[in-house]
């Protein structure tokens, strides 16, 4: 009964300890980024798009900005961007912009993609993930809705249907 109850006590102490190393190596290995949360100011960057054009997304103050990364392999991604540009083409005259950043892929996969799609909208590539990290996406897709003045009002991850995406542009319509 004794030797019972001391193999039982011992392992119970090593799942505590191999517990207690777990947490404190996640939590000293893990990246503490920052989500970008409602409210904040959006985080300016410049990224070039697929045609060579800069974009600044302080530019776009006095616009509604719907900042949407994503990647080629992404399933959600592939379904949601005919409606993306369905709406963009629907918005852009109304001053909503579209600003898509894939992550970290080859320039001839996301032409290939673009091409695809058709796609209209202004297309970058974050070859070194500093603007991902900086608005700490993970996962993929994510929009952020940034309004008129440069204000966060919604974050969303996830697949998105046309019907939501048409309430998000409206939502930031200026």
């Amino acid at each position: 009964m004794k030797k019972r109850r001391l193999v039982m006590r011992t392992i119970i102490l090593l799942v505590l300890g191999a517990a207690v190393a777990y947490s404190l190596y996640s939590n000293l290995t893990k990246d503490n980024k920052q989500k970008v949360a409602i409210g904040d100011k959006a985080p300016d960057f410049v990224l070039v798009d697929m045609q060579g054009n800069k974009h600044r997304l302080s530019d776009y103050r006095g616009q509604g900005v719907f900042l949407n990364f994503w990647g080629t392999w992404c399933p959600p991604c592939k379904k949601e961007m005919p409606y993306i540009n369905n709406q963009y083409l629907q918005y852009k005259d109304k001053g909503v912009q579209v600003l898509s950043i894939d992550i970290q892929e080859p320039k001839l996969a996301v032409n290939q993609f673009a091409e695809r799609y058709k796609l209209d909208f202004p297309i970058m590539i974050d070859t070194d993930k500093e603007v991902m990290n900086v608005y700490g996406i993970d996962p993929l897709p994510a929009t952020f809705l940034i309004d008129k003045n440069g204000d966060v009002v919604k974050y969303h991850t996830g697949e998105m249907t046309e019907n939501m995406i048409k309430d998000f542009m409206e939502k930031i319509k200026p």
